[in-house]
């Protein structure tokens, strides 16, 4: 006859779910410390959401708005793809919306690039990173708008009720 070893108690497996799940926060609280102590690039540089005034701009956020420049305004005059980040900027800038330029872009169901995925794959130029750097630096050809969109193809009812401030190109630009 075979002798069987006794398998562990219910105690022994809650111990190591428990030791395995400690590891794990760990790991995670190490690997968040370290990314806000070194910055995202590990270059000991830890950068502000948003500080144009400071005078070296945050490549993320420059990075993040010419994506959306690429992706919603590729096509459209230089200013209206100036006004596009701006009206991000101007939002990052309001209390009633996310304070970073990430937060703004990702907050859920706000831009439709980012929805579909556009956001990602649209080629971004020079121009659309010349375009976020001068919203960034203030230039607001939309006048201070929170939101745009193409009326040629808005589908939401809710956008129109929104007073138009500006219009550039194939998009409006409104409050």
């Amino acid at each position: 006859m075979v002798e069987q070893k006794p398998r562990g108690s219910k105690g022994d497996h809650r111990l190591r779910l428990g030791l395995a799940a400690a590891l794990v926060v760990v790991v995670l609280a190490v690997g968040v410390y370290t990314h806000l102590k070194e910055g995202p690039y590990g270059n000991g540089k830890t950068e502000t959401a948003y500080a144009p005034q400071a005078g070296e701009p945050n490549y993320d956020d420059i990075w993040l708005l010419a994506r959306m420049v690429a992706s919603e305004a590729r096509g459209e005059p230089y200013e209206g793809q100036v006004a596009v980040a701006a009206v991000i900027v101007n939002r990052v800038r309001n209390p009633r919306f996310p304070g970073t330029v990430a937060g703004v872009l990702f907050e859920p169901w706000a831009f439709e690039p980012v929805l579909n995925g556009t956001f990602w794959s649209a080629p971004v130029t020079e121009e659309h990173v010349r375009a976020a750097e001068q919203a960034l630096n203030g230039w607001d050809p939309s006048y201070g708008s929170l939101f745009f969109w193409n009326p040629g193809t808005a589908s939401s009812p809710w956008i129109w009720t929104r007073r138009i401030i500006a219009s550039i190109g194939e998009h409006v630009f409104g409050l």
